[in-house]
């Protein structure tokens, strides 16, 4: 078990850059296999050579993000709650806010699942990016919507297990995930031949076998501690104060997405080539988040953990080394992206085309790691401490000044306006967030 796991005095606790960095290096590895799947299935249908179908991949990727990140409040809500509950040293809580996760997971999972061919033809009537690509979209939605309800309960599985601070079991569960759908993702999707359906085939068998895992591990782990009294587990007030997280960090979610989902459009517009060559540079930005949000992760467990105890300094300490471990890896995603970048797209898309305009808009996409680390970083700190109707209300102000700097910049500089709208969304959510930061200390622990 991991350190930030050890059970302890709620408010005997110190934040101290070991104890971030063994939450921190752990999921920041974890989250790096996510992007890595999704650069896998872009080069496994790049090589087929077709920018259609990569435009496709693209967009259906994005319409499964819009729908499965607007229920990502079931592995971020979970984290925080169940980290508030850990520095009481609530154990039954911890339980019940997890099965709570659960029975939303399942009942959520199945209705997404069963609405997979209407979730399709929105996407496509959406897009609106051409007959091949809208055909290639389809295919990878409703396909892999069947493993939505595999999917939400991993979330759960997932915020549980940070919100005990336990990364190295977080790193394992998403390992043994990303690695059995980055395998059959090459076996189904190109050995066999299968293109983007094999991708789409790869991810639904991953999660389901990710899920079992996940159960196994804590449902063994429940075994060994008191029973969760019915009661607990059904309480009214506890469910109601979920549901309300939830709601705010569904809205934040799905505001985000939209903000992708506006920029993919947009890119839409510009032609199929640019829509795949943008495709292949929000990966990188993908990687670059994901590279980030080891240490967002950190904040979420150690911030929620503070607040659980009462404890303000530790909630200081924690605000303040995830933000300097945090720009000190932006930095050196940024200069990594800068001096490859040119070789990684070479390596994802086999189109001319393709890489000659990825190549012209790579140092757009290599500073989205710096612009966008406050907002990483004030994300985690605010769900930990389940400020999230302060969340949501940023990501508004910040989406309205995305569209703002959209519909400004995308008609006068193209793809340059495009990218640079985008980096005013991420520098308006992290900012805001932080003014806001200082009263929301005075009034938790005063």
């Amino acid at each position: 078990m991991d350190n930030g796991a050890i059970p302890a005095d709620a408010r005997a606790f110190s934040v101290t850059n070991r104890s971030v960095l063994a939450i921190a290096v752990p999921m920041t590895l974890a989250y790096l296999t996510t992007p890595l799947l999704g650069l896998v299935d872009t080069a496994v249908v790049g090589q087929f050579g077709d920018a259609a179908l990569l435009g496709g991949l693209a967009a259906g990727a994005l319409a499964f993000d819009v729908v499965f990140t607007t229920f990502n409040f079931l592995r971020s809500g979970t984290t925080g709650l169940v980290a508030q509950a850990f520095g009481r040293g609530d154990a039954l809580e911890e339980q019940a806010v997890f099965w709570r996760a659960v029975l939303i997971a399942v009942v959520a999972g199945v209705v997404l699942a069963a609405l997979s061919p209407l979730i399709a033809v929105g996407a496509q009537w959406f897009m609106d990016a051409g007959p091949r690509v809208s055909e290639a979209m389809g295919v990878y939605v409703r396909i892999r919507l069947l493993a939505a309800p595999f999917s939400l309960i991993n979330y759960a599985v997932l915020g549980y297990v940070l919100g005990r601070g336990e990364g190295g079991l977080g790193l394992v569960l998403q390992l043994v995930l990303n690695g059995i759908n980055i395998a059959l993702c090459f076996l189904l999707g190109l050995e066999l031949g299968w293109g983007v359906s094999g991708v789409a085939w790869a991810t639904v068998t991953g999660e389901f076998l990710a899920m079992l895992l996940g159960l196994a591990i804590v449902v063994r782990r429940f075994r060994s501690s008191p029973p969760l009294p019915r009661h607990r587990l059904l309480d009214m007030g506890a469910f109601r104060h979920m549901l309300s997280l939830n709601r705010d960090i569904m809205i934040r979610s799905f505001s985000l997405l939209a903000a992708f989902a506006l920029f993919t459009r947009q890119g839409a517009e510009f032609g199929t080539v640019t829509l795949a060559a943008n495709a292949v540079l929000m990966n990188f930005f993908l990687v670059a988040g994901y590279f980030l949000d080891g240490f967002a992760t950190a904040a979420e467990q150690l911030a929620g953990r503070a607040i659980g105890a009462r404890a303000a300094l530790p909630f200081r300490q924690a605000v303040r080394l995830t933000l300097f471990w945090g720009f000190g890896l932006a930095g050196a995603a940024t200069l990594v992206l800068l001096l490859a970048g040119a070789n990684l797209v070479a390596v994802v898309t086999t189109s001319q085309e393709v890489r000659a305009v990825a190549d012209t808009y790579l140092p757009w996409a290599a500073f989205t790691a710096l612009s966008g680390v406050l907002a990483f970083q004030m994300d985690g700190v605010f769900i930990g401490a389940t400020w999230s109707r302060d969340m949501r209300n940023m990501m508004l102000l910040s989406f309205l000044v995305f569209a703002a700097a959209l519909i400004t910049l995308a008609p006068a500089f193209g793809n340059a306006g495009l990218w640079a709208a985008l980096h005013v969304f991420l520098l308006v959510r992290g900012l805001s967030l932080l003014t806001i930061l200082r009263l929301r200390i005075q009034t938790a622990f005063s």
